[in-house]
Formats: C-alpha cells, structure tokens, sequence
C-alpha cells in the first residue's frame, strides 16, 4: 500500500479533484468569520450537529421514514459502513472503474473486494453484475450515481434489477448530485436495504469534509452505531450550516458549472483525436492518443488535471478533467490542444 497523494497544484490551474472553483463571496467571508469566532471550540459539538442534520434533512428534502446521518467526508461513511458489515467472509462489490474508496475499505477492514467491469462504454455490464452477486452474495454493493472517474449516469432500469438482486446492501453514491440530471432519493422509502450517500465537497466545501447517509431510520440506526462520537466538528458543522443558509449562492455556483460543462463537452468534441463521454457531473473523461503525453504538457503549460489511464485497463489513455469556470476552462483546452 501507499498514502493518499495529493497532486502539488502550486502556482497552477488547478483541474484535477472535481472542486467546485468558485470561493465564498467576499461579502459573506467576514460574516463566516464572525460565526465561527463566537463558537465555543472548548466543548465538544453538540447541538450544532443535531441543527447541521436537520438542515441537511430539509435541503436534500429527506423522504418520510427516512433518517440521515452525517460524516467526515463521504470517506468516513464508507470506512463505517465497512465495519458495520464486517462478518466473516463478507464481500464488497462495486463496478469498475469506479472511485477508489470502495475497494480501500474493503483492504482496510479485510473484507474482500469484488470488481466487475463496466462495458468498453462505460455501462452497467447488467449480465456480469448479477452473475457476481449470484456467486459472491455480496454484503454491500456500490453503485456511484454519476460514477467516477466515467462522469456518466447508468441505466435506471438496470439498477433496480441490481438492487432487487442484492442479499445486503446497496449504497447509491450521489457525490456529484448538485451536477446530475437524475436522483435516487424518491426511489429510497421503497427499500430498506439501500442507502444513499451524498457529500458537500461538490456542493462547494471540499475543504470542510462534511458527508451525510441517508436511508430508512432503522438501517441508518444501525450503521450509526459504529460512527465515532464528535466525528464532525464545531467548525465544519457551522460552515455547513452557514453555507446551507445561502444556498442559493451555491445552486447559482452549480447552474454555472452545468453552463460550462455544455460548452466544454462541445469543445472537446470538435478536437481532432480526442474521444469524449458524456457527463452528468462537474468532469469530464477524454481519451488522447498519449495521456501521458498529453498529461505532462498541459502540466508545463501549467494546468492540472488527472490522468487515470492506468487506474483500470478500460481507462487506457485517458484523462479527467474537473469543470472550472470560464477561464479556466478555456486554458485547459488551449493547453490539452497544445499537448496532444
């Protein structure tokens, strides 16, 4: 194994973790300040977490029956919900590729890890996922609603029949939510077995690590038994409460970033030698002749962003470009057109 390494982005546009590139407007940072200067960081959290919940329960409009729980980042809640299902010869499953976190906390916590390969399009290969859940009788299924790093949406119907296959759970992550043009959540009452995650990161606070677990009360009941006390704190409850109090800021932040994901995918189409997907979050996956050619030039034209090719064989030569504002975006291109 390794440590989680985070790209150096000094000096450079940085397009390579799917961040929201819009800061807080400088007319609400003093009052922010002021907020989180009059806490009493003396105490452990209390109250405020209850509030956050609360908040975050009438923002994603949490369905009747259902309960929500919060977590320090989306990877927190993955790590939990890991150790709430660990039971001798317990298995995770979750198509490939697909965010790395799945397969980690199954290392993590000896559990063993299942991937299935996603078509060469990047779809649910419906046959190969329900012959593994069939063999493998898989504890938790992953199934990230728009997937990363492929940024695409997969058939509804394929996924209820998944979901209607599983022996345990089935979580739905919905990290790219604020940029996705379907949801889940309705469909979440229906079934006591699944479990939808969603994050603030893509919201707009990726450096407050604020994630939350939504499902029927008593399975959330059960995953929150094994979440650590104070697991959010004072500070990050109230900047996510602060944020949810102008919310319109943010879904005006995201209208934009859906604006600019149109026109980039229109850009990058009309690029001789370059393959674009689809995409119903704030990325894009391109396939370059030479991605690491490709990835090393836009690095010394002073663009960041990722390249994932060797993360799967599926991903062979690609790249993934996180949506940045107007700006930003038009350097990526110029620099991806001077790279290939």
């Amino acid at each position: 194994m390794h440590a989680y390494a985070v790209q150096d982005a000094t000096g450079m546009v940085k397009l390579d973790a799917m961040e929201n590139p819009h800061g807080l407007p400088h007319a609400l940072q003093a009052e922010l300040g002021r907020r989180l200067g009059a806490l009493a960081l003396n105490r452990y959290p209390g109250p405020r977490t209850e509030a956050l919940k609360s908040a975050l329960a009438a923002h994603a409009q949490l369905p009747d029956g259902c309960a929500l729980m919060l977590g320090n980042g989306s990877d927190e809640l993955i790590s939990l919900i890991a150790m709430a299902c660990d039971v001798p010869g317990a298995t995770i499953l979750a198509p490939q590729p697909g965010f790395v976190m799945y397969g980690l906390s199954a290392q993590l916590q000896g559990l063993r890890f299942v991937g299935v390969d996603l078509t060469p399009d990047f779809e649910l290969d419906e046959a190969a996922m329900l012959a593994a859940i069939a063999r493998h009788q898989p504890a938790i299924i992953y199934l990230a609603y728009p997937n990363n790093p492929t940024a695409n949406l997969w058939d509804d119907a394929v996924i209820e029949r998944i979901v209607e296959a599983a022996p345990g759970l089935v979580v739905i992550d919905e990290a790219y939510q604020p940029f996705s043009s379907r949801s889940y959540l309705d469909r979440l009452p229906r079934h006591a077995h699944v479990l939808l995650m969603r994050t603030m990161s893509k919201f707009g606070l990726a450096g407050v690590r604020i994630g939350y677990l939504m499902g029927v009360r008593a399975l959330v009941a059960e995953i929150d038994k094994v979440r650590p006390p104070y697991n959010v704190s004072v500070l990050n409850a109230e900047a996510a409460l602060f944020a949810l109090e102008h919310a319109p800021v943010y879904a005006a932040q995201a209208a934009q970033l859906r604006e600019e994901r149109t026109r980039l995918l229109q850009r990058l189409a009309q690029l001789p030698g370059v393959q674009v997907w689809p995409s119903d979050a704030n990325m894009v996956l391109v396939r370059v002749p030479n991605a690491r050619a490709a990835f090393e030039g836009m690095r010394r034209l002073g663009v960041l962003v990722k390249n994932v090719s060797a993360m799967h064989p599926l991903l062979a030569n690609c790249l993934r470009l996180t949506v940045g504002t107007a700006e930003e975006n038009a350097r990526m291109l110029s620099a991806l057109q001077a790279s290939l």
